[in-house]
């Protein structure tokens, strides 16, 4: 709990203050078609890639796809999406999942999309192309679904702090700070980016 805490307090003093208010405010209610594509397409970039690279160019990939106007426009003008997307990141197989992200939202109508998502949570978001066993969570988190990413920061801090995974440390700290798991999650991935000796920190908390 002092880690978590002391870990809040550093992100927030790094201003990012409005990332952990904007996890906290997260509801798959409100999110719209326009909301899911952008998210999707983060989630599908990010997946092995450093965040500041993808954050350098998410604009202009963004533009290349109607700035996630309508999925069923994306689909109409696929091809020049596309085209103009990969003059900006060039990696085939992700942008082609993007358009066909879009494809499955038109196809089935995002409100049936998110209707699934409200029932089956993380498992509906695995049928996504390029949407795997841990990037579910991660765009799960990104739509207003109260889960932990177990990426290899968390993995890194829950092995740390004596837990043997990350949800049942964030739900502790969760349960204890009245915070969402997801908001737990995101306090301790940023403290991790910003603090390159992050693993001592927990470690030295596991064993005092």
């Amino acid at each position: 709990m002092d880690a978590y805490l002391t870990a809040r307090e550093r992100v927030v003093a790094a201003g990012y203050a409005e990332e952990i208010d904007w996890q906290d405010q997260l509801s798959l209610d409100k999110v719209t078609e326009s909301d899911f594509l952008r998210e999707a397409a983060w989630v599908i970039l990010s997946s092995g890639m450093r965040e500041s690279v993808i954050r350098r160019c998410f604009a202009s990939i963004s533009r290349a796809f109607l700035s996630w106007y309508s999925a069923e426009e994306i689909v109409r003008r696929r091809s020049a999406c596309v085209r103009s997307a990969l003059q900006v990141f060039r990696h085939t197989a992700k942008i082609e999942a993007i358009g066909d992200v879009a494809a499955a939202v038109a196809r089935d109508g995002f409100p049936a999309l998110r209707e699934r998502m409200r029932l089956k949570g993380v498992e509906e978001l695995q049928l996504l192309p390029f949407i795997g066993p841990v990037t579910q969570f991660h765009l799960a988190k990104n739509i207003g679904l109260d889960v932990v990413k177990p990426d290899r920061h968390l993995v890194r801090i829950a092995h740390a702090a004596g837990f043997a995974e990350p949800e049942s440390m964030c739900r502790l700290v969760a349960d204890a700070t009245g915070d969402r798991i997801a908001t737990v999650d995101i306090v301790f991935w940023r403290f991790a980016t910003l603090q390159p000796d992050y693993v001592k920190v927990f470690t030295a908390t596991a064993l005092s």
